[in-house]
């Protein structure tokens, strides 16, 4: 089941308001999914992201076939009660994961031969297998199997070389016919859920105009823009951005995948995307690096060492507020005093302490801190979008992040 409802557009750009309801609830729309790959988010308790109001995660298709298997998914009946997570799900296809393997892998028309890498063994992957290990998982959004069109060149003449315009045609082409072959075996299963189609055509806008025109052709119930933040300079990213999302479907959620910094998400909003996920802001975590509202905080500087600030003075966190304040709780930016507040959380000193010792409290709380920051900064973008004030507030988030901590 699948039900998008559109409350909202801003006038000065393509940037909406929804509300998405699913199998196992409702997703207010932006929004940002943490991923958890293994059927976990890296360092953070189930818990914890129920505190930080996180409404729908990810999880990955082909690590959770690797392990812990199929039989143990079916078992429980899905990853929702094995991982103990009773709100909304989304699985990736399993595409880029075999993408990202490289020489370990051959691509074909009737799917993907590899090698495992956990064991060894020789595996296969179709739409049609990747569509069966999504149903068994019970996710509430799955994704078509595609190929990812990689920025670089793969082909053994060109192998280096920026991806040519035919190369992306041929991928983009293949991802399509899979698409259809998804489409038909989430049918044949019966799948209760909702299956996204995936844009691809590389930095070609022609080939993207292409591939979205089939995909909706297809009629899919929400759709995802693939294929970015695949080793692209960053003015290509925002070049495919502003050009594919707001032609997609109006009236049906739109997916920008494995994207990415805080001002990527605002320029995505922007550009008419509901729907984010990436893996910086664990990644980042683990390796000493904050989000803030005032720009990224690196804290293994030896500056930190005395630092009795909390990352954030304006964040409601349990790193930087502890116990005293709810999670909940929206960060209004109002320049509350930290001095005076009598904050509960933890100094720049403490964190840098933890990191410089490999404790592993450190990127527990870095992680915390940085899904937080995330899914805080989409519920003040959902808050201006009903306000009617979006392009004020992406005005003050650029100035505010570019002024420093």
């Amino acid at each position: 089941m699948l039900q998008f409802d559109l409350l909202q557009t801003d006038p000065s750009s393509h940037a909406r308001r929804g509300r998405l309801t699913l199998n196992h609830g409702v997703v207010q729309t932006p929004i940002f999914m943490p991923v958890g790959t293994y059927g976990t988010v890296k360092g953070v308790t189930p818990r914890s992201l129920e505190d930080m109001d996180a409404q729908i995660i990810l999880g990955n298709t082909f690590h959770l076939w690797m392990r812990p298997g199929l039989d143990v998914m079916a078992q429980f009946g899905g990853l929702h009660q094995f991982e103990k997570w009773n709100k909304p799900i989304l699985t990736d296809s399993g595409g880029f994961q075999v993408w990202s393997l490289g020489a370990m892998r051959k691509i074909t028309e009737d799917g993907v031969h590899f090698s495992s890498p956990v064991n060894g063994d020789k595996l296969f992957m179709s739409p049609e297998v990747s569509i069966q290990i999504q149903t068994t998982l019970n996710s509430d959004i799955a994704m078509q199997l595609d190929e990812c069109t990689p920025y670089l060149s793969v082909e053994p003449k060109t192998k280096g070389q920026i991806t040519t315009e035919d190369e992306a045609r041929a991928s983009m082409e293949m991802s399509l016919r899979w698409a259809q072959r998804s489409r038909a075996e989430f049918a044949r299963l019966e799948n209760p859920n909702a299956l996204f189609g995936i844009v691809q055509g590389g930095m070609f806008e022609g080939l993207r105009q292409e591939s979205l025109e089939q995909l909706v052709a297809m009629d899919f119930p929400g759709y995802a823009v693939g294929g970015v933040s695949v080793g692209e300079p960053k003015d290509e990213m925002l070049r495919i951005m502003a050009h594919t999302p707001h032609r997609l479907p109006a009236h049906k959620p739109r997916y920008l995948m494995g994207v990415g910094t805080p001002e990527d998400l605002i320029e995505g909003v922007a550009q008419g995307v509901d729907m984010f996920d990436c893996v910086m802001p664990t990644r980042n975590a683990r390796n000493g690096t904050f989000f803030t509202r005032y720009g990224d905080l690196k804290i293994r500087n030896a500056r930190h060492k005395m630092d009795q600030r909390p990352l954030d003075e304006t964040c409601t966190c349990y790193a930087c507020a502890g116990s005293a304040t709810h999670a909940n709780t929206p960060d209004t930016g109002a320049g509350r005093s930290w001095a005076q507040g009598g904050r509960g959380g933890f100094s720049r000193a403490y964190l840098h302490h933890l990191d410089r010792c490999g404790e592993m409290l450190g990127p527990m709380l870095s992680s915390i801190h940085n899904l937080h920051y995330y899914l805080n900064l989409m519920t003040e973008v959902r808050a201006a979008l009903d306000a009617g004030t979006f392009g004020a507030f992406r005005q003050q988030f650029k100035a505010n992040r570019a002024r420093g901590v």
